[in-house]
C-alpha cells in the first residue's frame, strides 16, 4: 500500500514537469536524449556529476542559449511535506548542482572537450521553507518556490483530492499487488505530453476495477491541470539566478501585454499577512 503523502509528492512532481514544459523548456526524461550526461537506473533518471551520479525529479533544458554562455538546464525538486522544507534539503541541492557543474572532461578517446551545460536548481515546497533554508539558498543561488500561498491553493487542493482518491482505489488491487507508481506516472506523461511517446515507461495502471478507477482519477486530474493553464501557472525567469512563479488572471492577456510592451513600469504590492502573504505585480498605468 502506498501512502497519501507519497502520492501527493508524485503528483506534484508530474505537475511541475508539465509547468516547466509549458514555460518553454524541453524536458529530459531518458538517457537516449543525452547519453553523455544522463543515465537511467531502472525508471530513475540520473545526471552525471564529477564525483557521483545524481537522481533528478524533473530536468528541463532551455531551448535558447544566452550569448556568451552555455546551454541552461534546470533541476526541479518537489517537496510535499507537512512541515516546512529544512536546511538539509537545500544543502543537498547545493551539493548536487556544484558537483554536476564541475563535471568537465574530454570525450573518450579524444582531447576534445565535451558539451558543457550550466545547471541550476529550483526547490518547490507545498509548505514553505525554514528561515535557515532560505538564507542558505539565497547565499548559494538556489531558487526556492513556496506553493503555500493563496494563488496555488487550487493546485495543492487538486493534488490532495487526486491522491486521496487514488489511495482509496487501492482496495481494488489484488491482495499481492502493489500500487503501480510508474504506470500512474506514465499515464500522466502521456496525457500531458511531458515525455516523447517512444520514451514513455512500459508500465501500466494494472487491470480490472483498479485500472478503471485509477484511469478516471488520473484523466480528471490532467484535464483540470490543462484547463487551468488558460488562467494560471507561469514560470518567470528574470536576469537573476531565481525563478518567479506567476499566477496570472489570464495568461494569454498577460503574455500579449508583455509582447506589446517588452519594457514597461510595474507596480508591486504586498497582499495578505504572515506566511500566506504574496506579492502582486501589475502595470504602473493600470487603474
Amino acid at each position: 500500500m502506498i501512502s497519501d503523502a507519497a502520492l501527493r509528492g508524485y503528483l506534484l512532481e508530474e505537475s511541475l514537469a508539465w509547468l516547466l514544459r509549458s514555460s518553454g523548456y524541453r524536458l529530459l526524461v531518458h538517457q537516449d536524449q543525452d547519453p553523455v550526461e544522463l543515465v537511467n537506473d531502472g525508471n530513475t533518471l540520473l545526471v552525471r556529476g564529477r564525483g557521483a551520479k545524481h537522481q533528478v525529479d524533473t530536468l528541463g533544458e532551455f531551448p535558447f542559449t544566452p550569448a556568451f554562455s552555455m546551454p541552461v538546464r534546470l533541476f526541479l525538486e518537489a517537496k510535499y511535506n507537512k512541515d516546512s522544507c529544512g536546511l538539509e534539503v537545500v544543502r543537498n541541492a547545493h551539493g548536487v548542482i556544484h558537483d554536476v557543474n564541475e563535471n568537465f572532461m574530454t570525450r573518450p578517446g579524444t582531447t576534445r572537450p565535451r558539451q558543457r551545460y550550466q545547471y541550476s536548481y529550483a526547490l518547490f515546497s507545498a509548505n514553505g521553507f525554514a528561515d535557515d533554508a532560505q538564507e542558505y539558498a539565497l547565499a548559494h543561488q538556489i531558487s526556492l518556490v513556496d506553493l503555500s500561498g493563496a494563488s496555488f491553493a487550487w493546485l495543492l487542493g487538486l493534488i490532495g483530492a487526486a491522491a486521496s482518491s487514488l489511495e482509496s482505489a487501492q482496495r481494488y488491487l489484488p491482495r499481492s499487488g502493489s500500487f503501480p507508481v510508474m504506470g500512474m506516472r506514465a499515464e500522466l506523461r502521456r496525457i500531458l505530453g511531458t515525455s516523447p511517446a517512444q520514451l514513455l515507461p512500459s508500465a501500466t495502471l494494472g487491470e480490472g476495477r483498479f485500472k478503471g478507477r485509477a484511469s478516471a482519477i488520473v484523466g480528471e486530474f490532467a484535464d483540470v491541470l490543462q484547463r487551468r493553464s488558460e488562467a494560471e501557472l507561469l514560470l518567470g525567469f528574470p536576469s537573476a539566478p531565481f525563478i518567479l512563479p506567476l499566477a496570472a488572471d489570464d495568461h494569454r492577456d498577460f503574455l500579449g501585454y508583455a509582447m506589446d510592451r517588452p519594457d514597461h513600469l510595474v507596480r508591486i504590492r504586498r497582499r495578505g499577512t504572515g506566511a500566506a502573504a504574496e506579492w502582486t505585480v501589475s502595470p504602473a498605468d493600470a487603474p
